[in-house]
């Protein structure tokens, strides 16, 4: 997909937190059609293509249940290749009687479910970039009801369900945040990405290379919300892919410039943004 490659930067893989792996595994594998790439007692590596991973779960010792009103992540969201892949997932979380939730954002069409721990998903397909509405270096979104009828008749009409979509990419993170004024600059001075939407005072959306968003953060939680306790479910880490280890190394440059610390774990950088959110910088 063409805002998730090179020469662009983007959300190549999360990391979460879960109280019960067996219970979660049961739940991405049989509900979203993952398959287990790599597992231990008590991590795995999901795939949609038996080569990649874009999810990983882990449940650490000691593990905390979800924690309201703080920090952390509000959802990740899986990127599909086509309208009918959208369609039979819809159909699927229907046969399955697991609730969900539906918008149609302009650029997109997502429907939100929750896994077992709260942890919060968005599945979507973006419309082509030619219909993007773009006034000036911000992008037009909106939160509209998602036509579902339409959505199963024509986009499902061969509908069979085969499993995760081979295509599938991790399309972007959402995150709750403490503040907005010290995230924009750790985001886009240090990380090196855009901000293509403010929505009032209380959220923005960030990209390179003219997405709609790969990373956005809000203050729903309330401004200076507390970081969630460690090992708590939710956010483990999320991994940004930079084209080339020169465009990375500027980065480490900016982070460093900021202040922020950041740490060589090879083949990675490792650093936090201000409300404690743990980025991987990786290199495609």
């Amino acid at each position: 997909m063409e805002f998730h490659s090179a020469p662009k930067t983007f959300v190549g893989h999360v990391n979460i937190i879960v109280e019960d792996l067996e219970r979660s595994l049961m739940f991405y594998q049989e509900i979203l059609g993952f398959d287990v790439m790599e597992r231990s007692a008590t991590t795995a590596k999901l795939t949609a293509d038996g080569t990649t991973s874009f999810l990983s779960l882990q449940q650490p010792e000691h593990v905390i249940r979800k924690q309201g009103r703080t920090t952390g992540l509000y959802h990740f969201a899986i990127l599909l290749p086509k309208r009918s892949d959208l369609a039979d997932v819809v159909i699927r979380l229907m046969k399955k009687g697991i609730p969900f939730g539906s918008a149609d954002h302009l650029v997109s069409e997502a429907v939100y479910l929750n896994d077992p721990d709260g942890n919060g998903i968005e599945i979507y397909i973006d419309r082509a970039p030619s219909e993007w509405i773009w006034q000036g270096e911000e992008v037009q979104m909106t939160v509209d009801p998602l036509d579902i009828e339409n959505l199963v008749e024509r986009g499902g009409l061969e509908s069979s369900w085969k499993g995760m979509a081979k295509g599938a990419v991790m399309g972007h993170i959402h995150l709750h945040v403490a503040e907005l004024e010290k995230t924009e600059e750790f985001y886009v001075k240090g990380l090196g990405f855009d901000v293509v939407n403010r929505y009032g005072g209380q959220a923005l959306f960030l990209s390179t290379g003219k997405y709609h968003h790969h990373i956005a953060v809000n203050t729903w939680n309330g401004p200076g919300a507390p970081t969630p306790p460690p090992h708590s479910v939710g956010l483990h880490s999320f991994t940004l892919v930079y084209p080339n280890e020169e465009v990375r190394s500027q980065v480490v440059a900016d982070l460093q410039r900021l202040g922020a610390s950041v740490r060589k774990e090879e083949p990675h950088f490792i650093t936090c943004d201000p409300s404690g959110h743990c980025v991987i910088l990786a290199i495609g």
